[in-house]
């Protein structure tokens, strides 16, 4: 529906046209439009790693392989540009940022994009940018790339939607905005609008509710982003510099990642403090990183709980 549109077009501050913004149900359905768009059965995407893992299920749906790229942490997160480029073969189509990455935080840095636009160019590759965090950066920072909404250079697919826009998990609306040289990306918008069409997945009320709900973003956010730096604060506070815990540095999200003393695997510190202390996190490993020991905790938790909870981690490794 155009009101849909112009709404998240608003969102963009007006900055992006309605007519470059597909409708989806969810940002998992956009990846799902756009590896139909882009790619054969047996194409490949490149992801980054760590990241969210739904990108294996994703893609098999679409009989689509992943291939990953590695992040690598030296203080921050940065692109490994010699592995990603061994990674790309003749049946590479698109390179998927998650920008800020889910669970590292981190941006795709002003410095790797001149040199991960080339790499498109060179192997006539498509950017898919994975968005739905980029409003909750802890702190402007020049240095980061917060959208690849305005790229010409290449084709584009920029993805976010209200779950979490709008902290709207349920309310089922995302979009895709395409970018790129004209020619590409009308041609891509056109099969775009076929695919979507075809499915026809996305509600009318939430349509017709959109420029309501993306209203209400900024106290959402307000409220968001004060309980995850509090959170955060309060975690970094407790690791004193003899600490055998390790906090990883982040620009944006929702998440904390802590490096635990290697006196247990993942999965034993996972387990023991769900059973042995009531505390719940995530495993390095379900993020795929390369090594052990990381725990992935959600920066969400009402602070009074949040607090408590770190205590008991903290407690079982001082």
């Amino acid at each position: 529906m155009p009101v849909a549109r112009a709404a998240v077009s608003g969102y963009y501050l007006g900055g992006i046209t309605p007519d470059r913004i597909v409708l989806t149900a969810s940002t998992s359905e956009a990846y799902a439009f756009v590896f139909k768009l882009l790619a054969e059965p047996g194409d490949q995407v490149l992801v980054p790693s760590p990241s969210y893992p739904l990108f294996d299920y994703l893609a098999a749906l679409d009989s689509v392989r992943v291939v990953q790229y590695p992040l690598v942490y030296h203080g921050s997160w940065n692109i490994d540009f010699h592995a990603l480029t061994r990674a790309i073969t003749s049946r590479s189509r698109a390179i998927v940022l998650v920008n800020p990455n889910n669970p590292t935080g981190s941006f795709l840095k002003q410095s790797e994009l001149s040199p991960l636009l080339a790499l498109c160019r060179e192997h006539n590759l498509a950017l898919i940018s994975d968005e739905v965090f980029a409003d909750y950066a802890i702190r402007d920072d020049p240095r980061l790339v917060r959208s690849l909404t305005g790229i010409d250079e290449v084709l584009t697919f920029c993805l976010s939607g209200l779950s979490k826009v709008a902290a709207l998990p349920q309310l089922k609306l995302g979009w895709i905005v395409t970018g790129g040289p004209p020619v590409d990306r009308e041609k891509a918008l056109e099969r775009l609008e076929l695919i979507a069409d075809t499915y026809l997945s996305v509600g009318a009320p939430v349509q017709w509710a959109a420029p309501a709900l993306l209203g209400l973003r900024a106290p959402l956010q307000r409220q968001i982003l004060a309980r995850v730096l509090a959170n955060r604060s309060f975690l970094a506070s407790q690791i004193g510099p003899t600490s055998p815990w390790n906090l990883l540095a982040t620009e944006g999200g929702w998440y904390a990642v802590l490096e635990a003393p290697r006196i247990h695997s993942e999965e034993e510190w996972v387990l023991n403090l769900l059973t042995g202390d009531g505390v719940l996190v995530q495993p390095g490993f379900f993020f795929d990183f390369e090594r052990e020991a990381f725990l992935v905790i959600s920066l969400l938790t009402p602070e009074d709980v949040f607090r408590e909870g770190i205590r008991r981690i903290l407690a079982r490794a001082r």
